[in-house]
């Protein structure tokens, strides 16, 4: 299940954060619950996806992105991402999450975000997002003129630039094996 009510509680509790540009990193604190737990006591790989917009959102709203999306009727949506996981976080451990825009292209938005527990970096996401309308996708270069912001995207770093044309090579749809296919639908 969604995690509304933590949702709901870091858009209180960043309401009146200060205003942060479009690069700036936003900085939460969170608790692993029970609930986000697998099979093996600890947090949960999907969960880790699912907590990240606690980062993700809080963060949009401080750059103003959520009260222009909401004028201009346009919607945002994850459009790929890759994560790392390296140290686990426990049962009611407490971890801080980074959350920041690296740049932009003609048409995503490239995050990053991270999870820390005592100083140790736990995982990290890369993530790729579109703003979009009912045209489509919403260029990045358009959102940062809503937003009154006039400065091109810092350049990508080289290991994002190599993601970003890694994930060009990858088929869609994907191959599915013959002895899947009679499983699906028609």
């Amino acid at each position: 299940m969604y995690p509304l009510i933590r949702f709901v509680k870091e858009m209180i509790k960043f309401r009146n954060a200060p205003p942060l540009s479009p690069i700036e990193a936003h900085v939460s604190t969170h608790i692993c619950w029970p609930w986000d737990l697998d099979p093996w006591i600890e947090l949960n790989n999907g969960r880790t996806l699912t907590l990240y917009d606690l980062g993700r959102i809080p963060m949009a709203q401080r750059t103003g992105l959520i009260s222009v999306m909401r004028k201009k009727r346009w919607g945002i949506t994850v459009a790929g991402n890759s994560t790392r996981y390296r140290r686990r976080i426990r049962m009611f451990d407490r971890f801080t999450m980074v959350s920041r825009v690296i740049g932009w292209d003609h048409r995503f938005i490239y995050m990053e975000q991270s999870m820390w527990r005592r100083g140790e970096c736990c995982n990290h996401m890369l993530l790729r997002s579109a703003v979009t309308s009912s045209e489509g996708i919403v260029a990045p270069s358009r959102i940062m003129e809503a937003l009154d912001m006039t400065f091109d995207s810092p350049p990508l770093p080289d290991w994002v630039q190599a993601w970003i044309k890694a994930d060009a090579t990858r088929p869609w749809p994907p191959e599915i094996p013959p002895e899947a296919k009679a499983h699906l639908p028609a």
